[in-house]
């Protein structure tokens, strides 16, 4: 059997000292490449259209709900990339507010982004109909 320090299961990086921070960064190279592209393709487009491109494109981050045990700093570094994202994609100076810039855009922070998905992801569980995960349900996992 061979022994590695890093893999990829299902998108997700598994490591040896079993840290998310590989996956959180996965996922800021991802953040910055869609919208990068979106940029090219749609920058043109009015404000609505592209706040529908970046919430079908952008807020969709593949396997949040495993993240458990990261470094602050990696964590803050997403959520910079998050606000980064915004201002580059709609013509935001960056020293504007990101809470001005949420609001009027009505886009989630990036911390209810996050809390939806584990609250999503949690809801599916506890109403699941397969027997295996009843059973982890009832015993309180």
């Amino acid at each position: 059997m061979q022994f590695v320090t890093e893999f990829k299961y299902l998108g997700h990086a598994i490591t040896c000292s079993l840290s998310d921070d590989k996956d959180l960064q996965r996922e800021m190279r991802n953040m910055y490449i869609r919208t990068n592209t979106l940029l090219c393709r749609f920058g043109k487009c009015s404000k609505k259209v592209k706040v529908r491109l970046l919430r079908s494109y952008c807020l969709c981050m593949y396997g949040t709900t495993l993240w458990n045990t990261y470094r602050v700093n990696c964590m803050k570094k997403l959520r910079s990339c998050y606000h980064r994202c915004i201002k580059t994609f709609f013509g935001y100076d960056r020293l504007y507010s990101v809470t001005a810039i949420l609001l009027d855009l009505q886009l989630p922070s990036f911390e209810t982004l996050l809390y939806n998905y584990k609250y999503s992801f949690y809801m599916q569980f506890l109403c699941s109909d397969n027997a295996v995960v009843k059973y982890f349900v009832r015993i309180g996992l």
